[in-house]
C-alpha cells in the first residue's frame, strides 16, 4: 500500500440537491478549473511576495524613460522558486510601456549571438515605420550585419531594402558586435519614445565571454544613458559567474535573490488563490501544507492543486491536505525530481547521493569525495558535469549544493522504495 492509499479517506457520496442533500465541492465547485498552477513558468493566480522586485523594475523603466540612470537586474535562486515567472512579469510590464522587449533562454548548444538574433528579428521588424529616421536605418543595417551568419539565406527582410553596414556589428568579436547592436537599437527605439529590454533566463549557461559582453553592454548603457534594461535570471551561482567575468559586475546590476516565501506570504499564495473560486482553507490544513512545502512557490502550487482535487466540500480540510501533499509529492517525484535525476549518469547519481548525507547542504566537496572513496581530484569531472547540467552549484570555494530544493529528501525516498 502506498503512502497515498494509506491516508486517502473513503470518498463520500455526493448528496443529490433534488432530494434535499447539500451540494459538496465534488458536486458544484470541483468542476470549476483548478486555480493552482504548478507548471514550469506558469504565473500563479496570486503572485504574492514579489511586489518589491516588480516595483523596482517599474521604477527602473521609468527612470530610463526620463533619461536617468538605472541598473539592470540579476534574479538568482534555486529551481522552482519562480524566477521564470518573474521574467514573464518583467516582460509584460515593459511591453505595457511599449518597450521593445525580448525574452530568451540561454543554452549550451546555441551561441548567444544566434539566440539573440532570432529573438530580436520580429521585434526589430516591428520598429520599421514609413519615412524611417537615420537612427532606425542605422539600427537595421547593424542588425543585418550582426545576424548574417544566422540568416544565411537572407530571408529576413524589413519591408525595404536594407544594406548591412560593414564594420559595425560584424567584426566577429562578441563584445564589440553586441554592444554596437544594442546601442543602435536602443537609440532607434528612443527615436520613437520607446526603450529596449532584453531578458535572459538560465543565464548561468552563458559562457564567460558572453557574460563579459553583457557586463560591457550594461556598463556602456549606464554611462551613455541608453534606454536599455537587461534582466538575467539563473541559479545561485550566477552572481559569482558574473563577478568572474567582470570585476565591476557587482556595481553594474541590482541582485535580487528569489527564494522561499515567508509563512505569511505562503499563506496568501494558498488562500487568495482558492478564495477567488469561493473556497476556503481550514487552518489546520493550511498549516500542514505550508509546513510540507517549506515555502517553495512551486511546491505550494503543486500541493494546493492536489489538495483541491482531493476535496469534497467548499472548505479544504486537513484530510484533504494530507491526501494532497502525498499526491503532490508523488507528482513532484515523477515530473520534477526523476527527470532531473535521470539526466545524471550513474557516477554522477552516486555523487548526488553522497551529498544527501548533508541534507539540504551545502556539502564540503572533500567530504563528498571521501564518502565515495575517491580523491577530490578524481570526482572533479562528476562535479563539473553536474554543475553544467544545472543540478548542483558551488555557493563558495570548496562547497557544493543542490540546485533543486528537496533533492536530498527525494534521494532518501528513492533509496527506501
Amino acid at each position: 500500500m502506498t503512502e497515498l492509499e494509506a491516508i486517502r479517506p473513503s470518498r463520500r457520496q455526493v448528496p443529490d440537491p433534488a432530494r434535499g442533500g447539500v451540494p459538496t465541492l465534488g458536486a458544484c465547485i470541483q468542476p470549476r478549473k483548478n486555480p493552482y498552477s504548478p507548471g514550469s513558468g506558469l504565473r500563479p493566480v496570486a503572485l504574492v511576495g514579489r511586489d518589491g522586485e516588480l516595483k523596482e523594475w517599474r521604477v527602473a523603466l521609468q527612470r530610463l524613460q526620463n533619461a536617468r540612470s538605472a541598473k539592470s537586474v540579476v534574479l538568482h535562486g534555486l529551481r522552482g522558486e519562480r524566477r521564470t515567472v518573474m521574467l514573464g512579469e518583467f516582460h509584460r510590464i515593459a511591453e505595457e510601456r511599449d518597450w521593445m522587449t525580448v525574452t530568451i533562454e540561454a543554452n549550451t548548444s546555441s551561441p548567444l549571438r544566434d539566440t539573440l538574433a532570432r529573438a530580436l528579428y520580429p521585434v526589430v521588424r516591428e520598429l520599421v515605420r514609413p519615412n524611417a529616421g537615420d537612427k532606425l536605418t542605422k539600427a537595421l543595417a547593424t542588425f543585418k550585419a550582426f545576424s548574417v551568419k544566422v540568416d544565411i539565406a537572407g530571408a529576413w527582410s524589413f519591408g525595404s531594402e536594407v544594406v548591412s553596414e560593414r564594420g559595425r556589428g560584424d567584426s566577429g568579436g562578441l563584445e564589440a558586435d553586441i554592444s554596437e547592436l544594442i546601442r543602435d537599437l536602443a537609440e532607434a527605439a528612443q527615436e520613437q519614445d520607446r526603450g529596449l529590454a532584453i531578458l535572459i533566463d538560465e543565464a548561468q549557461d552563458l559562457t564567460r565571454d558572453e557574460l563579459k559582453a553583457l557586463c560591457a553592454i550594461c556598463h556602456q548603457g549606464g554611462q551613455h544613458r541608453w534606454p536599455f534594461l537587461m534582466a538575467l535570471a539563473g541559479l545561485p551561482s550566477l552572481p559569482r559567474a558574473l563577478s568572474k567575468a567582470n570585476g565591476l559586475a557587482e556595481h553594474l546590476f541590482s541582485y535580487w535573490e528569489i527564494n522561499q516565501l515567508p509563512d505569511g506570504v505562503a499563506r496568501q499564495a494558498l488562500t487568495e488563490t482558492a478564495a477567488g473560486s469561493g473556497v476556503l482553507w481550514d487552518e489546520k490544513a493550511l498549516r500542514y501544507v505550508m509546513t510540507e512545502s517549506q515555502g517553495h512557490p512551486y511546491f505550494l502550487q503543486e500541493y494546493g492543486q492536489a489538495t483541491w482535487d482531493a476535496a469534497e466540500s467548499a472548505t479544504l480540510t486537513f484530510d484533504d491536505a494530507r491526501v494532497g501533499v502525498a499526491s503532490g509529492r508523488a507528482h513532484l517525484d515523477a515530473r520534477f525530481y526523476r527527470p532531473n535525476w535521470e539526466r545524471a549518469t550513474r557516477a554522477q547519481q552516486a555523487y548526488l547521493a553522497a551529498m544527501a548525507w548533508d541534507g539540504t547542504g551545502p556539502s564540503q566537496s572533500a567530504d563528498v569525495a571521501a564518502r565515495l572513496g575517491k580523491t577530490h581530484m578524481a570526482v572533479g569531472w562528476f562535479r563539473k558535469d553536474l554543475v553544467e547540467k544545472g543540478l548542483i552549484f558551488s555557493p563558495e570555494q570548496g562547497k557544493v549544493a543542490y540546485a533543486i530544493p528537496g533533492m536530498a529528501d527525494y534521494i532518501a525516498r528513492k533509496s527506501r522504495s
